[in-house]
């Protein structure tokens, strides 16, 4: 035995390199996995079982792409068992001193100088520290005190067997997940492989058997210790339900073979708030069935092989909102009964003096949306025109195809104007009894005289409104028609929505001779000229002018 005064000074450089090639050898084995041969990753570095899983909508599925299989193993687990081929890092100090990586050896000892072999397999990674104390403590007495941890675990590989991408046999270490694992096999195949059952084999023995859920729903995972030789088996694919509509998870979800309800399902499809009933599609037999049900019933909803649920909002109407702006004196905002009319809310309004109360502006939301869809149609129709054009020499080919550039241009900026959804209520004798829809916005526009001049003038301008003045009084006071300008084609809006086309050749809505009275609020639209030698495309360019005028008040330049 060593006495205390001892002093002895071990060189630690050699097992210092050790650990470097040690830990260069794992990291070879660990590059040497086959997780990546023979398969083209896309721009992203994604291999196509991975694109796959994150395109999937089976839950779970986007688990797997390359995360998990890149990972390094983790330096503490408490629970960890060591192993034979486990390193541990020993360093003593004091009256002796040692540093250094030593392997547990196949009997299950780590040999420490001067102390002897000490027994750690099957030692619990938070025991490791406790069990090299006591041993040393055995031989110094005092004055030397020890470190010890674990370096690294065992490089192991393992089987990846079942319902996986790509099954083999992969490298790793024993402290790796299983998750790790399974991701290097390409993950869980989504369409055939079990989410909830997937079995650590030893030789003929099951030691574990896992549920990804309890990972995915909860964030509760096993930490199973795996050994040189170990098979991870993924089961075939259980009972599936397909669930769409106010859920925040839409996905394909498995369940086991025991009864299971539509209140289990929505713990984990998680419905939104807006949900309040379900519709359950029967796919199991020759015909299929459709069910509806408030989700009060859900825990009596048993569910089936193969069933589709939607969950839907099945809502009676309450109360709505409605929005008053511009020129008055009461509150901006009222919540009124669903079929409220707006004469009822009209009575309650209290208008400043200025207001223009005869020109009331109404604008609502799904008016604004048939709007824009009857122009999407129109832009549609226009490029199906400008595409299949045809010319008759390669000449007018060439100059087909750079209009028809130019062309695709303008559509593009057409389909970005927002239509203002206004409806015509002021010349309406019934306007009073107009029901009001939630989201509707009143305006109450200010009698501010002004003028209007856009689009195809040389200075668009707002121009003092003179009851002397006539509509070419303004345009030319607006510095006249652009080069670009159609004088055949000039729409004045009034305040109140409605429109006119003033007066000159060539009218599209057929009212030559119209000879239209500006009035204090109007906007004076000159719309460009149209300049394309297919008539089918002038026609289609004009009608979508026209459109975009009337509804959104613009003059889009060509």
């Amino acid at each position: 035995m060593l006495t205390q005064g001892m002093s002895t000074s071990l060189s630690s450089s050699a097992p210092k390199n050790t650990a470097v090639a040690a830990s260069d050898a794992r990291s070879l084995r660990l590059q040497a996995s086959p997780v990546n041969e023979g398969i083209p990753p896309d721009d992203n570095g994604l291999q196509p079982e991975r694109r796959a899983n994150l395109a999937s909508n089976t839950f779970g599925a986007n688990l797997f792409t390359g995360k998990f299989a890149k990972q390094s193993p983790g330096r503490f687990n408490p629970e960890y068992s060591l192993m034979i081929g486990d390193q541990v890092q020993v360093r003593l100090w004091g009256g002796f001193e040692y540093d250094g990586i030593l392997d547990v050896d196949p009997q299950g000892n780590l040999f420490l100088p001067h102390v002897g072999p000490v027994k750690v397999l099957g030692v619990m990674n938070r025991d490791l520290q406790k069990t090299v104390e006591t041993a040393v403590a055995k031989v110094f007495r005092a004055n030397v005190f020890s470190y010890a941890s674990l370096a690294a675990p065992q490089p192991v590989r393992i089987f990846v067997g079942g319902f996986v991408q790509r099954p083999g046999l992969y490298n790793g270490t024993s402290m790796d997940s299983l998750l790790s694992y399974l991701d290097q096999a390409g993950g869980i195949d989504p369409d055939r492989g079990s989410f909830l059952n997937i079995q650590v084999k030893r030789g003929d023995r099951v030691r574990a058997s896992i549920d990804l859920y309890e990972f995915l729903l909860a964030g509760r995972i096993p930490l199973v210790q795996l050994a040189e030789g170990d098979v991870l088996f993924v089961q075939p694919r259980q009972s599936t339900v397909h669930v769409t509509g106010l859920v925040a998870n839409a996905n394909r979800f498995e369940f086991a073979g025991e009864r299971k309800t539509v209140a289990d399902l929505m713990r984990m499809a998680q419905p939104n708030p807006e949900a309040t009933h379900v519709r359950v599609v029967r796919n199991t037999g020759d015909i299929i069935n459709t069910e509806y049900y408030p989700l009060a019933d859900a825990g009596m909803i048993a569910l089936q092989n193969g069933d589709g649920l939607e969950f839907t909002a099945d809502k009676k109407p309450g109360t709505i909102t409605v929005r008053v702006q511009g020129e008055h004196q009461s509150p901006q905002e009222y919540v009124l009964p669903y079929g409220a009319k707006l004469g009822e809310l009209m009575r309650n309004i209290r208008f400043y003096d200025s207001a223009d109360s005869a020109n009331i502006q109404l604008v609502r939301l799904s008016v604004r949306e048939r709007q824009k869809q009857m122009l999407s149609a129109a832009l549609r129709s226009l490029e199906t025109a400008v595409l299949t054009a045809r010319s008759a020499t390669n000449e007018e080919s060439r100059l087909r195809k750079d209009e028809a550039e130019l062309m695709l241009q303008w559509v593009e900026r057409a389909r970005k104007v927002e239509p203002s959804g206004q409806v015509i209520i002021a010349q309406s004798s019934q306007r009073d009894e107009l029901l009001l829809e939630n989201g509707d916005v009143i305006h109450v526009p200010k009698l501010d005289g002004l003028v209007l001049v856009s689009g195809e003038v040389i200075f668009p301008n707002a121009i003092a409104y003179d009851a002397d003045l006539k509509l070419k009084d303004y345009i030319k006071r607006a510095g006249g028609y652009a080069q670009s300008a159609d004088t055949s084609r000039i729409i004045v809006a009034h305040r109140d929505g409605s429109y006119e086309e003033a007066e000159g050749q060539g009218s599209w809505f057929g009212l030559g001779g119209n000879r239209v009275d500006v009035k204090a609020g109007d906007q004076i639209l000159v719309l460009p000229k149209v300049q394309t030698k297919s008539i089918e495309v002038a026609r289609g360019i004009t009608q979508i002018l026209y459109q975009i005028a009337i509804a959104a008040k613009v003059a889009l330049d060509l």
